[in-house]
Formats: C-alpha cells, structure tokens, sequence
C-alpha cells in the first residue's frame, strides 16, 4: 500500500470529500506519508537488521552516583561498532533493578541524525524453568537412556503446562514430571541469559560510535558511618568517617568513577517494581582516600578520587573524612515530663537515670565540611590501652559550623530523685480555664570523685511562669525551661522550684 492510497482509504472512513485548501492538503498528505514510510520502517526492521550485541568489553568508562534511598544513576559509556541507517542494540549487563523508563541513549561521535525508536528492556533470564514455561504448547525431545544398554530413545513430546510440575503430550500417552532429557529446538528471542537492555536506533553513518547509556536503578545504597576516639581527660576526639557502599542491583561496575549524593531528594512512589532475590554479600574494605565534596544543587556530593569496583552482592567501605583533637564537651543531662504539672503525683522517681553526651562543633581545618547522616560510634582507651565501646548514636545531615551531640548512655555514678512537693489548684474546673501552682524537689548524688554539673531540662504545658526557685533558670524554648545544677565530689545537691500553669 502507498501513503497516497492510505489517504484515499482515509477518505473512505472518514466520508471527507474535499479540502478547505489546496495547502491543507498537501500537509496532510505528507504527514500520511511520513506516518506510512515510518510503520513499514519499523514493521520490516527484523528483515534489515541483526541484532548488534555489547558488552562490559566494550566499556570505556562507567559512572555511579549513588543517592541515599535505595537509588543510583548510571553513565555507561561504550565503544559501538553500528551500521547505517537501521541498527537493533542489544545492551547487556544493565542493572537487574533498573527503571526502563529513565534510561537515555546518547551518541557522544555523531548527534546529528541519531534516534532511538524504541527500547524493550529483557528481564526472563535464561534457567530450566523458564525454557519449559517459554515452551508451553510447543514441541521438545524426550531423550531416554536404557541403564542397562546405554541406548538412548528420542520422541517427541508437546509441553502442556509447567504450573506446579510438567506436563507432556506424547503421541498415545499424557506423562507428568521430567521422563528424560529434555532437548529444545532453541532459545526463545526474549529470554536472555542476563539483564539486556534492547535498543531499536537510527545511526547517520557506520563506524565505530561511543554511546553513553544513562539510567536510574534500584538495588545500590550508602550510607555514613563514624567512628570516634575519645581522649583520656574525654575532651578531645578523633573522628574518622567511612563510606559504607551495597551492590544488590544484580550486575557489577568495574573500575568505576563513584560519587554520591548526600540529601533527601524526593522520589515519587511507583508501582511495584520487578523484584529480585536478595543473596549473601561479601565484604571489602578500600584504600583509605577521602572523598571530595561540593555543592549540588541543595544537597552535597561526594566524590572518590580513584576508580573502584562495585562487585556484584558486595558490601565495600571508602574513607569519606578523618578529623582529630576535636574539642569536646561532656554533658550529664537529666530530661522531664509535661504530664506532671496538671495533677497530684508525689514520687515522681528514686534514682533516675542520668544521661550522658558529648557535644562537638563542625569546624575547624579538619572539619568543616558537610557531614552526611550516619551512626556515629565512640570508643575509648582502657587502663591498658585496649579500645572499649562506650555508646553510639545517629547524627543527621549536618551542614559545616553546626554543633553535634551525642548521646552515648546513661551515668553509673550519678542519680537523681525527684518528688513533687505542693498542688494547688487556684482556678477553673473542666470546662473553664484552669491554674495549678505546683512545687518540685530534685536531689542529685554524684559518687564520683570529681565534681559535675547535671544539665535538667523540663517541658512545661500551657502558659507557666516560675514563681520561685533556688537555682535561676534559663529558658530554652516556649516550653521548655533548663537547670544547670553543680554538684560536688561524691556529695549531692537539692533544689527546688515552684510554676504557675495556666491552660
């Protein structure tokens, strides 16, 4: 069929039996045609065109930029030897999480005149199950071999259904289960034996091309993890950061330039996607080389200054950062409630715990830099120089110049009981506003031999002022008020403090 004899059946269908205007028409007609040379194009491209195949061979260079959820970027440049005009790619070794969606071709020889059609991405790989399910209602040869003799049979057999077993159709007979071995005519065109991407292009010119595959991909991750020295007077710290890297997206990247993105960029949750089996990792630790950092966009990236390899189900670490005799300070806090300061309670508690933290800024020659979120773990040198942990903690991401706290635990030596001294009621009932004043005692033993101050912070409801106190407060925040009470060696301190509430 001509375009000119698609537009007259055109006409037929649609009943139209003239123009507005002889330019109208000329358009028309040339979109028809255009339409037409394309659907044959493609229609004939199997009959013009054999599969072109490349590999992890023809790989000239890859990049991996790895974002925090469970996300990464792809730039897989390669070597292509492609004909003119009409080319079928197949690209192998692509991620097994890939979103097909995302992935771009792009030609870096020759722009001018290259177009990709279409993209098919090949995930069936090729296993015994799925050459039986391919061939379902297709012939296959029974092999059978006589023990005895050692002569082997052939007959051939029709594939039934593979759910829950096999099934075969033979000439006089239905068997079920694997009666010998079983020989196919071939390989199903869309069964692969790894992950393939395959591209239906237009190239300008034949040669060899360097094409970049660009794509988005599940199954690679990251994440920060620190870990931190504490001096013997515990106010100073070594910190060095490690890069902890995963690889479950079903393929490896060798030699590749790695970077990642430290920020929360958002994603749009899709459908489900193909999914894979998780299997078990290995572990390798790199060569200690920080990593550079700098701006992008509003978040930060990180980039390795070497190639590394990102093996297939391997857990790698890289050196990210590495600071020491950071300035600390040690915090012994204590943390209230709100629900206490609207009714009569008494003891409100015998011993409580005290927590532990320390507190450093992200400053200085050796820090200074944004610091991606991450565990961060503390050690500390015994009497006989044995490093023993003393407690973890999780930081978010932490822009430069801001401070960080770590809460590591709770203080063996130092305790505190609390007790609410006086409730009143002034004014109000349930359906009216309400008033309490209400007093509190806080005694606090310190059993070690060097003096401390105990930071007590308390959440306080509603409108409150403080009426009386024997320590001066200071306000942190509309509701939340902070005591720092020194006690000596191996003594204790007691204060008290009186607050209106109003709700």
């Amino acid at each position: 069929m001509t375009a000119l004899q698609a537009m007259r059946n055109w006409r037929k269908i649609t009943g139209e039996k003239y123009f507005p205007d002889i330019t109208e028409k000329v358009r028309i007609e040339t979109v028809f045609a255009i339409v037409f040379s394309m659907s044959m194009l493609l229609g004939n491209v199997s009959l013009q065109a054999s599969e072109k195949i490349t590999t992890s061979q023809d790989q000239k260079s890859i990049t991996v930029t790895i974002y925090n959820e469970n996300l990464a970027l792809i730039k897989d440049s390669r070597n292509v030897e492609l004909s003119q005009n009409i080319n079928q790619l197949a690209w192998r070794e692509v991620s097994a999480l890939i979103h097909p969606e995302t992935a771009l071709l792009r030609n870096q020889t020759s722009q001018s005149g290259f177009h990709v059609f279409e993209q098919n991405f090949d995930f069936d790989l090729l296993t015994p199950q799925k050459l039986l399910e391919k061939h379902v209602g297709k012939e296959i040869t029974v092999v059978r071999t006589n023990l005895a003799t050692g002569t082997e049979t052939n007959e051939t057999a029709v594939v039934l259904s593979t759910n829950e077993g096999i099934v075969l159709k033979f000439n006089n007979r239905i068997e079920t289960g694997a009666p010998g071995r079983m020989v196919f005519p071939g390989v199903p065109e869309n069964l692969r034996d790894k992950h393939t991407l395959l591209l239906l292009l237009h190239s300008p010119e034949s040669g060899k091309h360097e094409l970049e595959l660009s794509y988005l991909t599940g199954g690679l991750s990251w994440r920060a993890d620190y870990v931190a020295v504490l001096s013997e007077n515990d106010n100073k710290l070594d910190l060095n950061g490690l890069v902890t890297l995963t690889n479950q997206s079903g393929v490896a990247y060798p030699q590749a330039r790695l970077q990642l993105v430290a920020g929360d960029v958002n994603q749009i949750q899709s459908e489900q996607r193909i999914g894979r089996k998780m299997t078990a990792m290995s572990v390798e630790m790199a060569d200690a080389a920080q990593m550079k950092e700098e701006s992008l966009f509003e978040y930060h990236l990180y980039t390795l200054q070497r190639p590394t390899t990102l093996a297939e189900n391997q857990t790698k670490q890289v050196a990210l950062m590495s600071a020491s005799q950071i300035p600390v300070n040690k915090i012994f806090f204590l943390q209230g409630a709100d629900y206490y300061y609207s009714g009569k309670y008494g003891v409100l508690g015998q011993k409580l715990k005290i927590s532990v933290l320390i507190s450093f800024d992200n400053k200085g020659e050796q820090l200074g830099i944004p610091l991606p979120k991450g565990i961060v773990r503390v050690y500390k040198k015994d009497m006989q120089g044995y490093s023993q942990f003393i407690g973890e903690d999780q930081i978010d991401h932490t822009p430069k110049n801001e401070q960080i706290k770590l809460k590591l635990g709770s203080v063996f030596d130092i305790t505190a009981d609390k007790i609410q001294t006086d409730f009143q009621q002034i004014a109000g009932s349930i359906h009216q506003t309400s008033i309490f004043e209400t007093a509190y005692q806080i005694t606090i033993r310190n059993a070690k031999k060097e003096s401390v101050v105990v930071q007590v912070q308390e959440p306080i409801p509603g409108d409150w002022v403080i009426v009386s106190e024997s320590i001066k407060h200071k306000k942190i925040s509309a509701n939340t008020v902070e005591w720092k009470i020194p006690v000596s060696a191996e003594g204790e301190a007691t204060f008290i403090y009186r607050v209106r509430v109003k709700y």
